[in-house]
């Protein structure tokens, strides 16, 4: 059935595809390769390999990847967040260990696809998301401190240990190399103030100045070096040499790989999504991003994933078929091809430059603020958490630990079970209500808002067992009760048996429908017996032989929490308001 999707998607793209539509494709091609050239050069640098590699992982996930996609307007190729990962890596298990786990990875992604489990990178929260993607921006930006400064030192395997060198070695930076990161950054920020600025990316403007200042002004600073004329690089992995014994080393290495290139790939059609309104395939997108990426290392290139920046150049230039990404990568061909010596002489502190805005341009500004302005302390938490694991561990780590901090701040949250009681007079109770207690017995209405499930259920209990003696008939409007687990079932059972052993009983009303069918496949439906269950506690309190007058009035509780727009449960008022309508 997969494969039937292909030709579906297509004859829908394609449907009217004329000469016109043709040209804006080609137009629009050519302005994606010129964003996507720098940015390749500095991400190849940046993941550990070289430029070279860069430029093939653009090429061949353009023709690859921009085929197979689950999108039109998908633009993948190497990025700054898959660098972060890379270099450490790269450092670690070299080249081979990178290509093999890109391999790897791609085979995962592969998986992920056909067995359509695009929807499980949704499941991760946005906090653990913008807190990873902060810190690999912090990752590249420090990573680039020796292209900057125009110094070589060891590679290391983290941020801290690069730190430490640093501090206990020294550098001595170049002023050259400084001053060429300087003008970079400059044109970055100020060329898309001017009207050619919408059209030809700052970054190109500034790799092509500080190139020029380089060849005129003869400075010695490390540059690129040699472009080779083909995609099929001297240094790439080889079937037959396949690093077989590192395999169980390289597993968690490619499974944060395949993570990164799942939640990049999936975020960027979503947010390409919005601004299109055509949806993305996600488990096409994924079957592509791993085709790409099994076939990638095999040519020398590294990990590759779409890249939000380039998609939306795309888009805001009016591409239309994925013709746009296969042009963008023939051309970024040809670059390589007929521009290979001119390439060459692009100094690393340009490079350095380019990483450097881009690191800053990563961070999700927008939401950072309005994390904090709201104060919204969960997703703070979750943030800055996220963050430091990012930069200090590496990333799966950092994903696990973000999301079960997620987990566990959204736990305490849902484990706030807001019990509100309000007694009820008996004295006029009739013969009616006898066969339930004795007159002279207490009767309170318990009011349960939020999840009746183990972190809070014995909650219940407590509150109980402080207000009310085992002899009162409890009244359990559970109309705000969304969920019950089986520890919510086993506090209700405790609790009946507490009553009943002590002449009392319990009253159950207002039931959502899956706690309802819950709790009779628990068997705690049949041991109430009949009678028990009522569609709201003034039903209840009247065939307890209550006259309306005696109702008890609306209980007002604390509003429940709120997270970020997800309201655990309704207020107690509309409770209420819902029962005495009945």
């Amino acid at each position: 059935m997969m494969l039937q999707e292909w030709p579906r998607m297509w004859r829908r793209e394609f449907a009217g595809y004329n000469k016109t539509t043709l040209q804006k494709d080609v137009l629009v091609g050519i302005t994606v390769a010129a964003v996507a050239l720098p940015l390749a050069l500095a991400f190849g640098v940046a993941s550990g390999a070289d430029a070279a590699a860069g430029m093939v992982t653009a090429v061949l996930a353009g023709l690859l990847i921009g085929l197979l996609g689950g999108a039109p307007y998908q633009i993948s190729g190497p990025t700054g967040a898959m660098s972060a990962v890379l270099i450490v890596l790269a450092s670690r298990y070299g080249l081979e260990g990178m290509w093999f786990a890109g391999l790897l990875a791609g085979f995962m992604l592969l998986l992920l696809g056909i067995f359509r489990l695009g929807r499980v990178v949704a499941l991760i929260p946005g906090p653990v998301i913008t807190g990873f993607t902060s810190g690999i921006a912090i990752i590249i930006a420090l990573g680039q401190i020796d292209n900057l400064l125009g110094v070589s030192t060891p590679a290391a395997e983290n941020v801290i240990e690069k730190m430490r060198y640093y501090a206990e070695h020294g550098i001595s930076p170049n002023p050259e190399a400084i001053t060429l990161a300087v003008l970079v950054i400059i044109t970055m920020l100020i060329w898309p103030r001017f009207k050619w600025g919408q059209r030809i990316p700052g970054s190109l403007v500034g790799i092509i100045l500080a190139t020029f200042v380089v060849v005129i002004a003869h400075w010695q600073v490390p540059v690129i070096g040699a472009i080779p004329r083909t995609i099929l690089l001297e240094n790439r992995l080889s079937l037959g040499q396949l690093p077989w014994a590192d395999i169980s080393n390289l597993v968690i290495p490619a499974m944060s790989i395949a993570a990164l290139g799942a939640i990049e790939s999936l975020l960027c059609g979503a947010v390409a999504g919005n601004m299109t309104g055509i949806r993305l395939n996600n488990n096409l997108e994924l079957i592509a991003q791993g085709v790409g990426n099994m076939i990638i290392p095999l040519f020398g290139g590294v990990p590759a994933t779409a890249a939000i920046a380039r998609t939306s150049v795309n888009i805001k230039s009016g591409g239309v078929t994925r013709l746009v990404p296969i042009f963008h990568g023939v051309l970024l061909l040809l670059a390589a091809l007929l521009l290979a010596d001119i390439i060459g002489q692009v100094p690393l502190a340009a490079l350095g430059g380019v990483l450097l805005v881009t690191a800053w341009r990563m961070n999700e500004w927008h939401t950072i603020h309005f994390y904090f302005s709201h104060r919204l302390k969960h997703a703070i938490i979750a943030f800055a958490i996220t963050l430091a694991a990012t930069v200090v561990l590496d990333l799966t780590q950092a994903i696990l630990i973000g999301f079960g901090i997620s987990t566990l701040i959204f736990m305490a949250q849902m484990s706030e079970l807001r019990i509100s009681r309000k007694p009820v007079e008996v004295e006029r109770l009739t013969e009616l209500g006898q066969q339930f207690i004795h007159p002279g017995h207490d009767i309170a209405v318990y009011y349960l808002t939020g999840p009746l499930f183990f972190a809070a259920a014995r909650r219940l209990l407590e509150f109980v067992e402080n207000h009310d003696e085992p002899a009162a008939t409890l009244i359990l409007s559970i109309r705000g009760v969304p969920l019950i687990d089986a520890t919510g079932v086993e506090v209700l059972r405790e609790l009946l048996h507490r009553q009943r052993q002590g002449g009392g009983d319990i009253l159950l009303t207002s039931m959502d429908e899956r706690v309802e069918l819950l709790l009779e496949r628990a068997g705690f439906l049949a041991a109430l017996g009949p009678g028990h269950v009522f569609w709201s506690a003034d039903k209840a309190i009247t065939a307890l032989g209550a006259k309306a007058a005696t109702a008890v009035e609306p209980a007002v509780v604390a509003e429940p929490p709120i997270m970020e727009g997800l309201m655990l449960a309704p207020f107690a008022e509309k409770m209420e308001k819902a029962d005495t309508e009945e």
